[in-house]
């Protein structure tokens, strides 16, 4: 029995290995349609954000299956909530892709794309993603406060673009309606890396039993 249980927990990690792919994916998509205003690129993101609603739902029955027909001991049940928590994330990492891919299907933001830090700022929140699962799945503590400190890259990347946005209007009022979306596109990256690094607290919770927002 606990054989068949330990089975059905790695395959747990499996699957959020999986999840963490399509999210990677999604990223890559939005990222690359962003860069090249391809709608191509953009429908790709779209198309592994639905994929990622599949594994969203596959995983939390298996989570669900295992804490009704199992006796899952304290860290085993500790490392199944933590699952059902992380998936919430991930799933909204899919849909902000997805929300990048629909703006870049009905707005030109090709140009000028390449003289914010975009790129970078992507890179960053790929790794963060796909760090903050393995820290989960290796148990690995320093791994997950890592991709939590990375977030702050991140968000001064962020406010560097907000800066390079607010010159750029100010040097051409008429590219207000072109920076309200490179703003909105920005936010949708920066929250990537904010569900990134909620994944990585939950690894560590998963590991110490404490989690940060819960800390006296």
């Amino acid at each position: 029995m606990r054989s068949n249980f330990v089975r059905q927990l790695a395959r747990l990690d499996e699957m959020l290995l999986q999840m963490c792919s399509l999210c990677e994916q999604a990223i890559d998509g939005a990222v690359d349609a962003l860069l090249t205003g391809s709608a191509t690129k953009a429908k790709l993101a779209v198309e592994a954000e639905k994929k990622t609603n599949t594994m969203e739902a596959e995983i939390e029955s298996l989570c669900l299956k295992l804490l009704l027909l199992q006796q899952p001991v304290a860290s085993d049940l500790r490392k199944i909530s933590t699952a059902l928590k992380m998936i919430t994330d991930l799933e909204r990492i899919g849909d902000q892709c997805a929300d990048i891919a629909a703006i870049i299907t009905t707005t030109d933001v090709e140009a000028g794309i390449h003289s914010i830090n975009i790129d970078n700022m992507a890179d960053i929140i790929t790794g963060m993603v796909t760090d903050s699962i393995k820290s989960f799945v290796d148990r690995d503590y320093d791994l997950a406060e890592e991709v939590i400190q990375r977030d702050l890259q991140v968000d001064k990347i962020f406010e560097d673009i907000k800066q390079e946005i607010v010159k750029n209007i100010i040097t051409d009022p008429h590219k207000c309606d072109y920076a309200f979306d490179m703003i909105m596109l920005t936010k949708y990256l920066e929250r990537i890396g904010d569900h990134a690094q909620n994944i990585g607290e939950w690894a560590k919770y998963s590991i110490t039993g404490i989690h940060t927002s819960t800390e006296p």
